[in-house]
């Protein structure tokens, strides 16, 4: 398995080394790196943990109601156990073990449990993040989110050291989607290897952020197997077709980032 300028990658490998593999969210893994993770699991013990895998219960923003009806779903909790069910699917062809941490994904984070009467009148007052386009997607984590991405930072800490991973895949945060810049801080704040992924499809119209590659002195490297990604990636039922509204999956070299050597 050759991965030109993939130290930690190629060590891994050659190692047989177990590989921890972070997903905001139930397709984000297979979606961004899908062909790499195909090879990787011939060779090394490989988990998918994914941070974000649950909805709160309505009332639901306009913008989360919307993504109901863009998946064709009924409800929340009907959509994500879809999603779930999914997910352990497309990971038990890919060979890989899978760990749901149960984090309730951004467009469904309530500021609070109690929502009151206000709230069921008008959720965009008591959630987190009350749109998408002007909060999900502008990647400004909220300070709300401070304790929760310091314990995801330590629930995966225990992971690190429970599989006894020696590297760690993460994405670099192209899109600015706030739930991948927490995955991302959560995987930079691992003690050991870690690599960053493109996340696609987010990359077909975005790039990484120069300030957070040069920050950590990321190179980007290529891997062009992908023959083993889209059927994976149509495993994820209740997403692909939104995903991909004309049926093609635009599908090119993964691109990788790595920290230079001294």
């Amino acid at each position: 398995m050759d991965v030109p300028g993939a130290s930690a990658v190629a060590a891994a490998v050659a190692d047989g080394s177990p590989v921890l593999v972070l997903s905001a969210h139930l397709d984000d893994a297979v979606l961004s790196c899908g062909g790499l993770l195909a090879a990787v699991a011939q060779r090394c013990p490989l988990t998918v943990a994914t941070l974000f895998t649950a909805a709160a219960p309505p009332p639901h923003t306009h913008a989360a109601t919307s993504f109901l009806r863009q998946c064709s779903a009924p409800d929340a909790a009907t959509l994500f156990a879809d999603r779930r069910a999914e997910d352990r699917e497309v990971l038990d062809e890919l060979g890989a073990r899978l760990v749901h941490l149960g984090v309730t994904d951004a467009l469904f984070r309530p500021r609070s449990a109690s929502l009151g009467p206000l709230g069921r009148a008008l959720p965009e007052l008591v959630h987190r993040y009350p749109t998408y386009r002007y909060d999900i997607a502008r990647g400004r984590v909220s300070r709300g989110d401070r304790t929760l991405t310091a314990d995801l930072v330590r629930r995966v800490a225990g992971l690190v050291e429970e599989s006894g991973a020696r590297l760690v895949l993460a994405p670099v945060g192209i899109g600015r989607h706030v739930d991948h810049l927490i995955t991302r801080s959560v995987g930079a704040g691992q003690r050991v290897d870690v690599v960053h992924y493109s996340d696609f499809p987010y990359d077909l119209t975005g790039t990484a952020d120069p300030a957070f590659l040069d920050a950590h002195r990321l190179e980007p490297w290529s891997w062009a197997d992908v023959r083993a990604k889209e059927p994976l990636i149509r495993g994820y039922r209740t997403q692909v077709d939104a995903l991909f509204p004309d049926g093609v999956i635009p599908l090119g070299p993964e691109t990788y980032y790595e920290a230079r050597t001294p």
